[in-house]
C-alpha cells in the first residue's frame, strides 16, 4: 500500500480540508460536503482498525521525515477505538445539525468550518506520538470548542465560552509546564523514548510533572471539583454543539489520562493516588445527578448529567491500578466501553433535547407537556439514552458498569460497588423527572410544533447505537487490546 492511501494521515487532513472549503462555500454546500466526507472518515476509521487487527499497532511519519527530525503518528487499539467513537458520533450529529440549523440558523455559518478543525485536533491528538504534539493539538481542540460553544452569541454564550477558555487555558498550560520538566530531565518528549527511562526511581521533577499533567488533563474533563466550566458551556451552546462537546471533546483529556496513567507514568502511580482520583469519580456521580435532578431547564440537567457520567470513567483508575491482571483488564475495558456508550448516549440525549426545545420554543421542563404525544419517537430516543446512561441491559452502559463492577469484585474494592448503584438510581430519577413531564397534556397557552424528521431519526441512530453497542460491542474490546500486550 503506497503512503498516500495509508489512512493515518487522511483522518487528519481530510478534516481540516472540508472544513477550510466549509467556510468558503457557506453553511449550505459546506454541511453537504462536510456529511460526505464523515462518512470517508468513517470509512478511513474502518480501514485504520481492520489494519491493526490483521498487523498490530503502527507508526506513520509524516512526509517520511520520523522523529526526532519529524513527526511520528502512531496508532494502537485504544487510539483506534477512539477514532471509531469520534466519526461514528460526529457522522449522524452534522445530519441533525443540518436540519437544526435549517430550523434556527444561529451560529450555523461558523458551526461547519469550527467543527472540521475540531475533529481534525481530536483525530490528530488520538494518534500523536509526543507530548508536545499532543500539547499542540490539546491546545486546538480547545480553541476549537470554545469557538462552537460562542458562535450562538449574546450574552450569556460568549460568558460561557469566556470561562471556558480560562478553564482551557489552565488546563494547557499546568500540562505544558509538565511537558517542559520532562524535557529538561530526559531531553526528549518522545512517548517511545521516554517509556523506558520514566521508573520508579525517577527524579521529583519527573513527578512533579506528572501531577500537573494530570491535573491539567482533569480539569480539561472537567472531573470534580474542576467541572465549574462545563454545565453553562454544554446547556447555552446550541444543541448539535452541546453534543460534540459532551460526546467527544470532554472524552480525549481522558483518553490522555489513560494513556499516561497505565502507560508513561505507570511506574509512579500509587495505590493512594488512584483512590483519590476514584473518590473524585464518585463524587462527580453522586453531586452531578444532584444537581440534574434539581435543574428547571431541559439542557442544564443533560449537562450536569455529564458531570455525573464522566465519574463513572474515573473509576477506572482505582481498578486498574497496582491489582490483579483480570481485575485491571476489566477495570480498562470497562473505562473504555464507558467512553463509547456515553459518547453515543449522551449525544442523543443532547440531540432529542434540541429536537423538544425546537418543537416547544423554550427550554424548561415543565413546560414539556404535549411532547409525548406530538414528538414520540424523540422521546423514545431520549428514554433509550437514558437507559444506557442508567446502565441497563443490554445497553453498552450496561456493559461497561457490568465490567467495572467484576473489577471491584475481583479486587476487594466493594465500595465502588455502591457508588454504581447509587448513581444508577440517581440517573433513574433524573431521567424520568423528564419523561413524566412530557407525557403530561399540552398546558393552556402552550404549543408543540414539528419539528424536521431528519432531527428525529439522527438522534435515534445515536441512542439506538449506544443500545447495540451492549450486543455487538465485544470486537472493539478485543481491538483495545491491539498494541497492549494483550
Amino acid at each position: 500500500m503506497t503512503d498516500w492511501l495509508d489512512p493515518l494521515p487522511w483522518l487528519i487532513v481530510l478534516p481540516l480540508v472540508w472544513g477550510t472549503l466549509a467556510f468558503v462555500l457557506g453553511p449550505g454546500r459546506g454541511a453537504r460536503l462536510a456529511i460526505v466526507a464523515l462518512v470517508l472518515q468513517m470509512l478511513l476509521a474502518l480501514q485504520l482498525a481492520a489494519q491493526l487487527v490483521d498487523a498490530g499497532a503502527r507508526a506513520y511519519a509524516v512526509g517520511g521525515w520520523g522523529a526526532p527530525l519529524g513527526i511520528d503518528l502512531y496508532a494502537d487499539g485504544l487510539a483506534a477505538v477512539m477514532l471509531l467513537l469520534t466519526q461514528a458520533v460526529a457522522l449522524p450529529l452534522a445530519v441533525y445539525a443540518r436540519g437544526y440549523f435549517a430550523a434556527t440558523t444561529k451560529g450555523r455559518d461558523l458551526f461547519w468550518p469550527i467543527t472540521g478543525l475540531m475533529l481534525a485536533a481530536l483525530n490528530a491528538l488520538f494518534v500523536s506520538a509526543d507530548l508536545f504534539n499532543i500539547y499542540v493539538t490539546l491546545e486546538l481542540l480547545g480553541l476549537a470548542a470554545v469557538g462552537l460553544v460562542a458562535i450562538a452569541g449574546g450574552t450569556a454564550p460568549v460568558t460561557a465560552a469566556l470561562r471556558y477558555l480560562l478553564a482551557t487555558l489552565l488546563g494547557s498550560g499546568a500540562y505544558l509546564l509538565g511537558v517542559a520538566l520532562i524535557y529538561g530531565t530526559y531531553g526528549s518528549v518522545s512517548l517511545e523514548v521516554l517509556a523506558p527511562l520514566i521508573t520508579d526511581e525517577a527524579p521529583f521533577a519527573v513527578t512533579l510533572a506528572a501531577a500537573l499533567m494530570l491535573l491539567g488533563l482533569m480539569l480539561k474533563t472537567a472531573l470534580f471539583p474542576f467541572h465549574f466550566w462545563l454545565p453553562p458551556a454544554h446547556g447555552g451552546a446550541p444543541a448539535p454543539v452541546s453534543a460534540l462537546l459532551s460526546a467527544l471533546v470532554i472524552k480525549a483529556s481522558f483518553y490522555l489520562v489513560v494513556r499516561l496513567w497505565l502507560d508513561l507514568f505507570e511506574p509512579l502511580t500509587t495505590v493512594d493516588a488512584a483512590q483519590l482520583i476514584g473518590a473524585l469519580g464518585a463524587a462527580a456521580i453522586i453531586w452531578g445527578s444532584l444537581l440534574a435532578l434539581t435543574q428547571t431547564r431541559l439542557k442544564m440537567l443533560v449537562a450536569y448529567s455529564t458531570v455525573a457520567q464522566i465519574g463513572y470513567l474515573f473509576l477506572l483508575f482505582p481498578l486498574a491500578t497496582l491489582t490483579l491482571p483480570a481485575a485491571a483488564d476489566s477495570a480498562l475495558q470497562g473505562g473504555v466501553m464507558q467512553a463509547l456508550a456515553h459518547g453515543l448516549a449522551k449525544a442523543a440525549m443532547f440531540a432529542a433535547a434540541g429536537s423538544m426545545i425546537v418543537a416547544t420554543g423554550r427550554d424548561d421542563i415543565n413546560r414539556l407537556g404535549g411532547v409525548g404525544a406530538r414528538l414520540p419517537l424523540t422521546l423514545f430516543t431520549f428514554g433509550m439514552a437514558g437507559v444506557t446512561l442508567m446502565g441497563l441491559p443490554p445497553s453498552g452502559g450496561f456493559s461497561a458498569k457490568w465490567l467495572l463492577l467484576q473489577a471491584a469484585l475481583e479486587s476487594g474494592q466493594w465500595w465502588w460497588v455502591a457508588v454504581m448503584v447509587v448513581g444508577g438510581l440517581l440517573t433513574a430519577a433524573y431521567v424520568f423527572k423528564v419523561l413524566r413531564r412530557a407525557f403530561l397534556p399540552v398546558a393552556e397557552g402552550d404549543s408543540v410544533t414539528p419539528v424536521p424528521r431528519v432531527l428525529e431519526f439522527s438522534a435515534f441512530a445515536l441512542a439506538l447505537a449506544s443500545i447495540l453497542l451492549g450486543v455487538f460491542g465485544a470486537p472493539l474490546m478485543d481491538l483495545l487490546a491491539v498494541g497492549r500486550g494483550a
